[in-house]
């Protein structure tokens, strides 16, 4: 599966902080035998984050985009609207699931507002902005994910 990574902060956007968690989701994609064609980030701007979404899978044609940063509370956190703009579909059981098995291990999971859904050919799932928390997001996704681009792409059904 060919892959994109949305990293959504605006210390790491700065220059004020490194990114951890995109590479960690590159190196995770990785041993899971996808290819990561790209590593992205951009502050918490939403039209820049639909922007960035929009040539992620427009242009870039991958079949999976996988956001972190910005689905709490706070008020910069505007990944999960600026998701839902660029979104024809949405696909609600992939973040219910994750905030499912993310509560087992900390109660703030249900704080999340991250969302998943398609554009196109392309399946986008907004994980939380930590290493730990996007990548036990993305392990409890990883049953599903070659089935959904099999079915996103009109391969299965």
């Amino acid at each position: 599966m060919k892959a994109a990574i949305l990293t959504i902060s605006d210390r790491c956007a700065r220059g004020d902080q490194e990114d951890l968690t995109g590479p960690a989701l590159r190196d995770s994609l990785a041993a899971h035998g996808s290819q990561v064609v790209e590593l992205a980030m951009v502050p918490d701007e939403a039209e820049r984050i639909s922007a960035e979404l929009l040539r992620l899978t427009d242009e870039l044609g991958v079949e999976l985009v996988l956001t972190n940063g910005g689905t709490g509370l706070g008020p910069r956190d505007v990944i999960p609207e600026a998701t839902q703009a660029v979104l024809d579909r949405v696909a609600p059981g992939l973040p219910e699931a994750m905030r499912t098995g993310s509560l087992k291990k900390t109660p703030t999971a249900m704080l999340s507002r991250g969302t998943a859904g398609l554009r196109g050919r392309t399946l986008i799932v907004n994980l939380p902005g930590s290493p730990k928390g996007a990548i036990e997001c993305l392990e409890i996704l990883y049953p599903v994910l070659d089935h959904a681009a099999e079915m996103v792409a009109g391969r299965g059904h």
